[in-house]
């Protein structure tokens, strides 16, 4: 039976399954029934009810958006593929390359808070559209663009400021999204296959196109990634949602976006909760750690093996990311249907995707192995996915009315810590010439993050007050 509330706030059971479009605009009978207090997510936003997924609406929803992620990945690393290629046809040294590459996560870091409120004003899987979209068309006329001017630097670090200005509202959408989409017992699984695309993504990017450069040219590695994401639109659109989700006024982005008086979100009672700041603290940890190693472990490998295989280190801790992906979010919903508390499981999940990450990431710096190392590295990244079904799904237990603005807050510093601690790795590798610093600096960063989460996370729900206080 689908769960919801009702306009008064009784909280309802329908015996009838909503239709895949129609789900959102149907009234619920109230009903006399018993009920789990945690599947009382299902909260109204400024008066619009919002329904959980049916199982079958929840499948086709998770492999939808499982696709979408990955083609965010796909055409986040183009740049990357084909900056070597870019930088002999325009002449650009190491430094202007850099300058390109890095304007991606400037504008990243710009959108996260802003794309997260306005997800939950009037709902992620409209931002998503327009996001993917805007992403899907710079990828799609990227090569175009940059012959439009002499000034092709100044054009392509343009178009990756916007690509990464638009591509930030993802994340945090899919928190706001899945927040009033999704039940508590099936979100770890759900978060953790849609997150699953972030792998499949790069490592699909990485053979086709690096044919694609190969055979044809850089410029069809940004046709092809961009019109793939324009076809995903387009059966979004034909498929999924119905024509009022497709049209959005601009005067409802306007609104959305503005913190109004009105809103019925207790702003500071939320951030003044402990709970809060140890999962913000938690995801700002995680998130600068795994940028950290995401930057530093080609070199690495580069460095200490030089003899190696490139293509080992590169796909192999990705491919051991995927199956351990799933399997922690079918392990979190598993345990909470058997009964154990959620904060229990979240909790669980995090001495995994903190605690023993970093006894790899350790392992890492002190082997003479390179099959060792390769599978220190790839355990390491592979149990960083247990985050997933942690902290990730954690800000939507905590609040669900808001929860695309919190996983912005929290991604936004962990993207803004990334850049100091890629910077402090470089440094330290430096100063002390060996590369255990490095891995020190992560198995830390990754400690306060735990010990933070361990001691101060709870997994109740700190959006409903009684006495609303606006921003």
């Amino acid at each position: 039976m689908a769960l919801g509330v009702s306009k008064n706030g009784t909280q309802v059971y329908s015996d009838d399954l909503l239709s895949l479009h129609h789900h959102k605009y149907q009234q619920l009978q109230p009903a006399r029934c018993g009920h789990h207090p945690h599947h009382e997510d299902s909260t109204k936003k400024d008066g619009i009810q919002d329904t959980f997924w049916s199982r079958p609406e929840s499948r086709i929803w998770t492999l939808t958006l499982l696709l979408g992620t990955c083609l965010l990945y796909c055409t986040r690393v183009t740049m990357p593929i084909c900056v070597v290629a870019m930088s002999a046809h325009f002449g650009w040294d190491k430094k202007q390359s850099g300058v390109v590459l890095s304007s991606f996560f400037w504008g990243y870091c710009v959108t996260q808070i802003i794309g997260g409120h306005l997800s939950d004003r009037i709902g992620g899987e409209k931002v998503l559209l327009l996001s993917a979209t805007a992403w899907g068309c710079i990828t799609a006329i990227t090569p175009l663009f940059i012959y439009v001017g002499s000034a092709h630097l100044v054009l392509m670090t343009f178009s990756r400021f916007f690509m990464g200005l638009f591509q930030g509202v993802h994340f945090p959408a899919l928190a706001s999204l899945f927040s009033r989409k999704v039940r508590e017992n099936e979100r770890s699984f759900t978060y953790s296959t849609v997150g699953t695309g972030s792998q499949f993504g790069t490592l699909v990017m990485g053979a086709a196109g690096s044919l694609l450069l190969d055979w044809y040219g850089w410029e069809t590695v940004f046709y092809f990634s961009g019109l793939l994401t324009l076809l995903w639109v387009y059966c979004m659109c034909k498929y999924l949602l119905n024509e009022k989700e497709i049209i959005i006024p601009l005067e409802d982005l306007v609104k959305g976006l503005s913190l109004s008086k009105q809103t019925k979100v207790p702003w500071k009672q939320i951030f003044k909760k402990a709970p809060v700041w140890a999962v913000i603290v938690a995801q700002l940890c995680a998130a600068s750690t795994f940028f950290t190693l995401l930057s530093w472990l080609p070199t690495f490998f580069t460095e200490t093996f030089p003899d190696s295989k490139g293509w080992i280190f590169n796909v192999v801790p990705w491919l051991v990311a995927i199956p351990t992906s799933l399997f922690s979010g079918f392990l979190s919903d598993q345990c909470i249907n058997q009964g154990y508390k959620p904060i229990t499981i979240r909790k669980f999940m995090q001495i995994v995707g903190l605690g023993i990450s970093s006894i790899f990431a350790l392992g890492i710096g002190y082997t003479s192995s390179f099959c060792q190392a390769v599978v220190f590295a790839s355990a390491c990244i592979g149990f960083q996915t247990f985050n997933h079904s942690g902290i990730s799904v954690n800000i939507q237990d905590l609040a669900p009315s808001c929860a695309g603005l919190l996983f912005g807050v929290a991604n936004t510093g962990g993207a803004l810590l990334g850049v100091v601690c890629v910077y402090l790795a470089g440094h330290l590798i430096e100063s002390t010439g060996s590369w255990v610093s490095v891995f020190n600096l992560v198995a830390t960063v990754n400690a306060v993050g735990l010990c933070t989460f361990l001691i101060f996370g709870k997994a109740h729900r700190v959006d409903t007050d009684n006495v609303y206080v606006d921003l």
